[in-house]
């Protein structure tokens, strides 16, 4: 895409977003969608919320489950998931 069909997608974008501005502040329709709109934004955040918490605990959950399970098969003690490679030079 070069830059005049840029511009144009961008004229075009602005024009749109500008609309529906104007249309949600300036018009009695758009004031009521906007008073019914925002409760259910309201509760779409609070859910967004939740869900990073959940999101959060289970992120803990798992974290604390490869602990239990590097201890239980004693990579703790070197430090590193995976030990290290050695093998010997066959030459």
């Amino acid at each position: 895409m070069d830059d005049r069909q840029r511009g144009i997608v961008a004229a075009v974008v602005g024009a749109v977003v500008g609309g529906v501005a104007g249309y949600m502040l300036f018009t009695e329709r758009g004031r009521e969608m906007r008073r019914k709109l925002e409760p259910a934004l309201d509760d779409f955040a609070h859910e967004l919320l939740q869900l990073r918490g959940t999101v959060n605990r289970a992120m803990g959950v798992a974290s604390q489950g490869w602990h239990v399970i590097n201890e239980a098969f004693g990579e703790q003690a070197t430090g590193q998931a995976f030990p290290p490679h050695r093998q010997s030079n066959p030459f």
